[in-house]
């Protein structure tokens, strides 16, 4: 049923990690502290960013190299010098496809936390990336796409109540809230360049077999999140609706659902109002710049938000459809808090929560229990063993049935 072939069992997996932000930092904590993995190199752009990550897991567990994901002969040589059985992109979403292109030049397998994006367009699909499927298939690679926590555990939390407690699903509302507190005027979780494009595009929802476009954050609702409370919440698209109405054809609506304050919504308008969020380049002085990138410089780094966050994330999944007939809801979700992953790795919740994922579905893929050749979204794989792992690798989750889902 799922793609997985125990005989293929690594016990002695080399893994190159490539990525030194917050989730990179994670990932490296995470996977370092895991005896599957062998042999772990983290690379990126800059090296020094790695000798700090590497530093301050210790132990001697991880070796460190510089490199330039946007360069394919860079990857290749890099790969065939470490000679890595899978790779943890962790990089830029503008850098999936060289990542992938390099990964089936020297037999790698692939792994990532989100879907590929164009450099100069706002534009979020996994057709690039799916069509990458038969190469791999063919070179007996797999690549594992989206296994962070949304797109990864969301859609992983479907595939565990398709799985256990519907026959069909019908309704999906994936609901994101981040109640931490910073102390910062403005500043994004994640790179403000990703961050950025991801919450200012058109919204988008899947209802009775179309796709639904809205403007922006023109769809909200006040949602009431565990241990949280009523925070406002707004329609936005996000990359795992597209492979989840794919893979579960029951679906009748799916939509996401992420929280914003009043006074981020009003930064942002000004960002764009004022041009700063532009991803076209622009000449200034003789130069020609990038307006967001130049955003990116001068806004807090998202690594150094940890320090002084507080509160908590919820992420989860709200569900209605039919088992036995019988029309039932079901909800499941996990609470990170902010202060406690920082005090495991240096990072803030939405680092933690996104890069846990990643070292975990890569240990499922060592372990021989997600593989195949070919590409695949998580939701393809079996949900059980991921998430009985899950909580022991510090993101616990709850289920709650037939319950008002406000949705």
């Amino acid at each position: 049923m799922y793609p997985c072939n125990k005989k293929y069992i690594n016990l002695m997996c080399r893994v190159l990690i490539i990525g030194a932000g917050g989730v990179g930092t994670v990932v490296a904590h995470k996977v370092a502290k895991n005896n599957v993995f062998t042999d772990i190199m983290l690379a990126s752009r800059t090296k020094s960013k790695c000798d700090d990550i590497a530093a301050a897991v210790g132990g001697n567990r991880i070796k460190t190299a510089q490199v330039d994901a946007d360069k394919v002969e860079e990857l290749v040589a890099l790969m065939r010098s470490f000679r890595p059985d899978i790779v943890i992109n962790v990089a830029l979403p503008y850098q999936d496809l060289t990542i992938m292109d390099a990964c089936l030049e020297c037999g790698v397998n692939y792994l990532d936390t989100a879907n590929y994006e164009p450099k100069d367009e706002a534009h979020f699909e996994y057709s690039w990336q799916w069509a990458y499927h038969d190469r791999f298939k063919e070179k007996g690679l797999t690549a594992i796409l989206g296994c962070g926590f949304d797109p990864g555990v969301s859609a992983i939390f479907t595939a565990y109540a398709a799985k256990h407690h519907f026959d069909e699903i019908h309704y999906l509302d994936i609901v994101d809230c981040n109640a931490g507190n910073h102390g910062m005027a403005f500043a994004t979780n994640f790179n403000p360049e990703i961050n950025i494009r991801e919450v200012t595009q058109k919204g988008r929802y899947y209802e009775d077999g179309k796709w639904i476009e809205t403007e922006p954050h023109q769809i909200h609702k006040p949602l009431t999140y565990p241990e949280i409370g009523e925070r406002e919440s707004y329609v936005i698209y996000h990359e795992e609706l597209e492979s989840l109405v794919k893979h579960y054809p029951t679906i009748k609506r799916a939509r996401f659902w992420m929280t914003f304050g009043q006074e981020y919504l009003t930064h942002l308008r000004v960002i764009q109002n004022i041009g700063m969020a532009r991803i076209d380049p622009i000449m200034y002085n003789g130069v020609e710049i990038v307006p967001i990138q130049f955003l990116k410089a001068v806004l807090p780094d998202p690594k150094s938000l940890g320090a002084n966050y507080h509160g908590m994330t919820s992420i989860g999944c709200r569900i209605k459809g039919v088992k036995d007939g019988k029309e039932h809801t079901y909800y499941i979700y996990n609470n990170c808090d902010h202060e406690k992953a920082y005090k495991e790795t240096g990072t803030q919740a939405v680092s933690y929560t996104t890069g846990v994922p990643a070292a975990l579905g890569a240990a499922m893929f060592a372990k021989g229990l997600w593989k195949g050749a070919g590409v695949y979204n998580v939701e393809q794989f079996d949900p059980d063993p991921f998430l009985k792992e899950l909580g022991e690798q510090g993101l616990p989750w709850v289920e709650k049935f037939d319950i008002d889902l406000e949705v």
